[in-house]
């Protein structure tokens, strides 16, 4: 790990209900970031104090989106969408959520990852080749989000078309 400023390393801003060490664990794997097998350690470490934690999940994912490695990040962001049906008491099944304006209209935090992170799903899955999956889940996304807020439809739109180009690499980090 290149060097780290322990009060860097130690600082705490994942709303509190994140373990310290866990956290610390994230930040270490972010501080690595130039060193696979130790951000994967880090966030091996994260995973085991925290299992589930929303923040670590986040954390495999960007390390996988950022590594190119769109396979494995899918699951990761699928596993984000699981995590906030939950929390927003919807069906685990993203394919059986209506459209609900009163939920998804609302510039509320829960609802709003909930479509960025099947906008991410739906990303990997095209860019790592399992295009019908992502097509079906960016679909999703549109239907869910009538106002266009996550932006998805040029996204869709450029997917349905045939592709994404080379520039639209990062359209779905935002998950």
């Amino acid at each position: 790990m290149p060097d780290a400023d322990e009060d860097w390393l130690n600082r705490r801003y994942y709303g509190g209900d994140l373990p310290a060490e866990a956290e610390r664990a994230l930040h270490v794997a972010a501080a690595s970031w130039d060193d696979p097998a130790a951000v994967d350690a880090a966030l091996a470490e994260a995973e085991a104090l925290a299992p589930g934690h929303r923040a670590v999940l986040i954390g495999r994912y960007k390390s996988h989106f950022y590594r190119h490695e769109l396979a494995a990040a899918a699951p990761v962001a699928l596993a984000c969408v699981r995590d906030s049906a939950r929390a927003l008491n919807l069906p685990a099944d993203w394919r059986a959520v209506a459209p609900d304006p009163a939920r998804f209209d609302s510039l509320e935090a829960e609802p709003r990852f909930f479509l960025f992170a099947l906008k991410a799903y739906g990303y990997v899955c095209v860019r790592a080749g399992d295009v019908a999956e992502g097509t079906a889940a960016l679909r999703k996304v549109v239907d869910l989000d009538p106002q266009d807020a996550t932006g998805t439809r040029r996204l869709l739109a450029l997917v349905e078309a045939g592709g994404l180009p080379e520039e639209e690499e990062n359209d779905g980090e935002d998950g």
